[in-house]
C-alpha cells in the first residue's frame, strides 16, 4: 500500500470543514425538494388532477428506482473525479425538472419529471455524493463531520414542509414547483463549486493532520490511524464477498422503506385522523427538529459506542415513533402526534450519519464510493416500494393503520440485521510494507 506523506503545517481553517458546510446545503436541497415535500403536494395534486394516491406515489417510487441505478455508477465516479461535476450537472437537471413539473397535465409527465428531479437530480447532489466525499476528508473526526453535514436533512424537515405548505396553499401547487426549482438552482450550483475530491489532491491529510503532529505520542497515533484507514480499504470486489455488506445493505433497505413511506403519507395519515393540514405539517416539522438536533447526539455517541450498536438503536427509535403515530391517529391527539414525530425524527436523524460512518469504518475510505454504491440499488428499490405499497393498501382498505404496523416491523427487522453485522477482518499488510523482524 502506498504511504501517505504528511504535509507541512498548513494555515487557516482545514478545507474539510468547508466541505461539511457544502454538505449541509446539498443535503438540505436534495432531500428537502423531493422527499420532504411529497406529502405537501400529494392531496392538492391528486384532487386537482383527479389522480389516485397510488398514481402519485408511483412517480416517487420510480424516481427512487432511478436513484438506485444511478448510484451504482455514481459511487466509482466520485472516487475518481470528486463531487463537483456531478453536483453541477445534477443541480441543473434537478431545478429544471421541478420547474417543468408546474406544467404537467398527465401522470406520465409527472412520472418522467420526478424520475429526473427525484432520481437523477437527487442522486447527483445528495447524501451519497457529499458523504462519500466527507468520508475521504475525515477519518478521526468522521463521525462529527458526517453528523454535522447531515444536519441539512434535519433542517429540511424542519423548514421545508411548513414553508412549502404555505406556498402551495397560497399560490397553488403549479407555481410552488417553480419556486422550488429556482431555489434548487440558487443553492446547489454555488455549493458545487466549493466541493473537492480528497485532501491528498491538495497536499493535505484527512482531519488536517500535519507533519508537526509526529512530534507527540497522540499525533503519531492519529497519523497511524489515518494510514491504517487507507491501507485497510476494501475494493468493491473484495467487499461484496463479506457478509457485512449484505447485512448492512438490507438492514438499511428496510429502514429506507419505512422512512420514505412516512415522509410521503405522514400528512394524509394525520389529516385522515381529523387533524388539519397545517397541524400535520407541523408534525413533520417536529420530526425535522428531532432529526436536526439528534445529529449532535449521534456525533457525540459515535466517539463512545460502536456504530453497529448505535445504528440498530436508531432503527428501533424510528419504529417506536411510528408506533406512537398509530396511537396518535386512533386517539386524534395532536400532542401525541408531535411526540411521535419527534421520536421518529430522532431515529431518522441517525440514518444518514450512522450509515455513512459504518461503511467507512468497515471498509476504509480509499474506495468508499464504489463500496458504498453496492447497497444503493437495493436500498432504493425498498425505499421506492414503501410509498407505493402503502398507497396501494390505502386505496384498497381506506385507512393507513395496517400499513403502519407493517412499517414498524420493517424497522425492527432492519435493526436485527444491523445488530448481527460484524466488521470484516483487517487486510494483511504486504510483505514489502511489513516491519523488519526483531533482532534475536
Amino acid at each position: 500500500m502506498a504511504e501517505i506523506a504528511a504535509p507541512a503545517r498548513t494555515r487557516g481553517i482545514y478545507y474539510g470543514w468547508w466541505m461539511v458546510g457544502g454538505a449541509v446545503i446539498a443535503q438540505f436541497v436534495a432531500v428537502g425538494a423531493t422527499q420532504q415535500v411529497a406529502g405537501v403536494f400529494l392531496r392538492p395534486m391528486t384532487q386537482d388532477l383527479g389522480w389516485s394516491i397510488a398514481q402519485f406515489a408511483l412517480a416517487g417510487s420510480l424516481a427512487f428506482a432511478v436513484t438506485g441505478m444511478a448510484g451504482f455508477v455514481v459511487g466509482p465516479f466520485i472516487d475518481r473525479y470528486g463531487p463537483r461535476p456531478l453536483m453541477l450537472g445534477g443541480g441543473v437537471v434537478y431545478g429544471a425538472a421541478l420547474i417543468a413539473a408546474s406544467q404537467i397535465t398527465a401522470p406520465w409527465q409527472f412520472i418522467a419529471l420526478q424520475m429526473l428531479a427525484g432520481g437523477a437530480g437527487n442522486s447527483l447532489t445528495g447524501p451519497l455524493v457529499v458523504n462519500t466525499a466527507l468520508s475521504k476528508w475525515f477519518v478521526l473526526k468522521r463521525g462529527w463531520a458526517i453528523a454535522l453535514g447531515s444536519t441539512g436533512i434535519g433542517a429540511a424537515g424542519l423548514i421545508v414542509p411548513l414553508t412549502m405548505i404555505r406556498v402551495v396553499d397560497s399560490v397553488g401547487w403549479r407555481d410552488a414547483y417553480i419556486v422550488l426549482g429556482v431555489a434548487v438552482w440558487a443553492l446547489i450550483l454555488p455549493t458545487a463549486l466549493i466541493m473537492r475530491r480528497q485532501p491528498e489532491d491538495y497536499g493535505l491529510l484527512p482531519d488536517g493532520r500535519q507533519r508537526a503532529d509526529e512530534g507527540t505520542v497522540q499525533g503519531r497515533a492519529d497519523l497511524a490511524a489515518v494510514q491504517a484507514d487507507y491501507d485497510n480499504s476494501y475494493t468493491r470486489a473484495e467487499a461484496v464477498r463479506t457478509p457485512a455488506v449484505w447485512l448492512i445493505t438490507f438492514g438499511m433497505a428496510f429502514f429506507g422503506l419505512g422512512m420514505t413511506a412516512v415522509l410521503l403519507h405522514g400528512i394524509p395519515f394525520m389529516t385522515d385522523a381529523g387533524l388539519t393540514r397545517t397541524q400535520a405539517a407541523v408534525g413533520i416539522a417536529v420530526g425535522g427538529a428531532g432529526n436536526l438536533f439528534s445529529k449532535f447526539a449521534w456525533g457525540w455517541l459515535l466517539a463512545r459506542l460502536h456504530v453497529r450498536v448505535l445504528f440498530a438503536f436508531c432503527f428501533l427509535l424510528a419504529g417506536i415513533g411510528a408506533a406512537l403515530m398509530v396511537l396518535a391517529a386512533e386517539a386524534g391527539q395532536q400532542w401525541l402526534m408531535y411526540v411521535a414525530f419527534l421520536i421518529w425524527g430522532a431515529g431518522f436523524g441517525g440514518g444518514i450519519p450512522l450509515s455513512e460512518f459504518i461503511w467507512a469504518k468497515y471498509y476504509g475510505r480509499r474506495h468508499i464510493g464504489a463500496v458504498r454504491s453496492v447497497g444503493v440499488p437495493f436500498g432504493i428499490i425498498f425505499g421506492a416500494s414503501g410509498g407505493l405499497i402503502v398507497a396501494r393498501y390505502y386505496d384498497s382498505v381506506g385507512d393507513y393503520t395496517g400499513a403502519w404496523l407493517a412499517l414498524i416491523s420493517c424497522y425492527v427487522f432492519g435493526a436485527a440485521l444491523i445488530g448481527i453485522s460484524r466488521e470484516p477482518p483487517p487486510k494483511p499488510v504486504p510483505a514489502s510494507a511489513a516491519p523488519p523482524p526483531a533482532a534475536p
